[in-house]
């Protein structure tokens, strides 16, 4: 009798100790959240060939840390892209269909496009990014709180470029200050990085004229003959886009101008502006990257064993063209930081405020030698303006420099004086 009660006393404590385990893994289960990063991209749009690379790095990364967990258990990010085809009022559209999706952070694709969503990312508290592009003023992240550059701005760039030029010249056992010719798109974002440039020139003292090509800059024989035959430049400093890089390598070479004293924007270096060009015709030239190129990384190596885990071919065609790809990779690790951080700080019921802290919380980031040491904070929201030179040697892009962020007194006087105009 007692041992047919001390039985029945026992089956009930498991029942109820399995009732316990069960209530706790539902709830578990039940806390599990999916958060929502609003991604524009363009496919179709005149800037797709950066897309179709860029973007697929974005999602590779995200799926990749998605199964390591970095989110929490149970958590993920699901990246809600929209291709905005580089255009404004699709751009603005795609916008308010990701906050309606509750997107916590969010990706920009182009300048025009960042300048539309500023005051809506400002008056909504969605922290977004601009790498690469827009205003080198939202740097200041007093003034522009809700809005990051992250990686090195125009003004960076050009910093690194006359550093980089400077470096050369003395080692070269040049007297004197050489002759630079700023080739550059005539427009907003051509323009942006020459008030750095001639700050520098009044420092440094080298011989400075300015040579721009009129949209969409496939026509600039003039301006090239201009700098080679009459200028005599030393150096070429050129800020192009789309495929004005290629067009300027040949231009360039056909009149014999040294391909190692060209040094380009970011914009202009990747694997598709020398396949413009011929690889044959680059040799030498040399180009600014804000992440690292080329497949010998330990990311590249984790995301194809990702795909070879799932018994799939990892996407070489896209990895090729690792400027583009690995960019992706990097935007996207910027906004895994930053919601990584919200939650860890906050739990899972974060918001816009909560990844806007966690973007000024990233603190030396850097994935081995793929990025430099990131740091941003609630004044610079660009990171610290870090640059690397890359050159074309054989058939890839090899590294030419360090990463660098120079002159940053000067970078940075800019950068305070900006003011956010409501």
């Amino acid at each position: 009798m007692q041992s047919n009660t001390m039985s029945k006393v026992m089956r009930s404590m498991m029942v109820a100790g399995l009732g316990l385990l069960l209530s706790v893994a539902a709830a578990g289960v039940a806390q599990a959240k999916e958060f929502v990063l609003g991604f524009q991209c363009d496919r179709s749009g005149p800037t797709q060939t950066v897309g179709a690379f860029l973007c697929d790095g974005v999602h590779d990364y995200f799926r990749l840390v998605n199964k390591q967990g970095k989110f929490g258990a149970g958590n993920s990010v699901r990246v809600f892209e929209i291709d905005i085809a580089y255009n404004t009022p699709r751009g603005v559209e795609a916008y308010e269909r990701h906050k309606a999706a509750g997107a916590l952070t969010y990706m920009i694709w182009g300048t025009p496009i960042t300048y539309a969503l500023t005051p809506k990312l400002h008056k909504d508290h969605i922290p977004g990014t601009s790498p690469g592009f827009g205003s080198a003023g939202a740097a200041n992240g007093k003034e522009f709180p809700y809005l990051f550059p992250m990686a090195a701005t125009y003004w960076s760039q050009m910093a690194g470029a006359v550093k980089f030029m400077q470096d050369k010249w003395k080692a070269a056992g040049k007297s004197g200050q050489p002759k630079v010719a700023y080739l550059f798109y005539d427009n907003p974002a051509g323009r942006e990085p020459l008030p750095v440039l001639r700050d520098l020139q009044k420092q440094l003292g080298f011989t400075l004229r300015e040579f721009a090509v009129p949209p969409p800059a496939v026509e600039m024989r003039p301006q090239v003959l201009d700098i080679v035959r009459n200028y005599k430049a030393d150096w070429v400093i050129a800020h192009l886009f789309g495929r004005a890089p290629g067009i300027s390598i040949k231009e360039l070479s056909r009149l014999r101008f040294p391909m190692n004293r060209i040094i380009s924007f970011v914009w202009g270096g990747a694997e598709a502006d020398i396949n413009v060009a011929g690889w044959k015709t680059a040799q030498g030239y040399q180009s600014l990257q804000f992440a690292g190129v080329g497949q010998d990384h330990q990311i590249i190596r984790d995301i194809k064993k990702m795909y070879q885990d799932e018994g799939k071919a990892p996407p070489m065609d896209k990895m090729k063209i690792s400027v583009f790809y690995n960019r992706g990779i990097l935007i996207g690790a910027f906004h895994a930081e930053a919601i990584a951080n919200a939650i860890k700080k906050h739990g899972n019921n974060i918001t816009g405020e909560h990844t806007k802290e966690g973007f000024e919380n990233i603190r030396n980031f850097s994935m081995g030698n793929f990025a430099p040491p990131v740091s941003v904070t609630p004044e610079d929201h660009e990171g610290g303006g870090w640059v690397q030179v890359w050159e074309v040697k054989g058939d890839k892009w090899v590294p030419a420099s360090k990463w660098m962020a120079p002159y940053r007194d000067v970078v940075m006087k800019h950068v305070r004086a900006t003011k956010y105009k409501k």
